[in-house]
């Protein structure tokens, strides 16, 4: 049975943002402000539909989707790009495939104690940011 994620989790650090930015062709000046940033995590987990909020004071970014349906994300606020996403269950990490321009990419959510992590893919870079649950 899946963990259920629902929660705010507080940013407490990240790995590799500046390769993975660099892998999806975000304009030299977006990456030094995304590199600044240090974004919470809002998680409604209510069955196989989950919204994610991603929290900062430069941009919000809101995901809302129903576990193993595709549908089409728009991500024309973070790098000008739409694809076809689906989300599914791997065991206790939730895994998101998003297809379209850049090979590759997608995320994984999974929990450890009160840790929230949250591994970024795109072409070969990786990211890595781990948050902390506050409530």
């Amino acid at each position: 049975m899946p963990p259920n994620l629902s929660g705010y989790y507080r940013f407490i650090s990240q790995k590799n943002l500046e390769d993975y930015l660099q892998a999806l062709n975000i304009h030299v000046v977006l990456q030094k402000i995304a590199l600044l940033l240090k974004p919470d995590k809002e998680i409604e987990h209510l069955g196989d539909h989950l919204t994610v909020r991603t929290l900062s004071t430069f941009r919000n970014y809101v995901l809302e989707f129903q576990v193993g349906t595709e549908f089409e994300e728009d991500l024309r606020i973070v790098d000008g790009r739409k694809c076809k996403t689906i989300v599914t269950w791997e065991e206790e990490q939730l895994v998101c495939v998003q297809k379209g321009e850049v090979p590759n990419r997608g995320w994984r959510h999974w929990l450890e104690g009160e840790n929230l992590y949250l591994e970024l893919t795109a072409r070969d870079a990786v990211c890595e940011q781990v948050f902390r649950k506050v409530k």
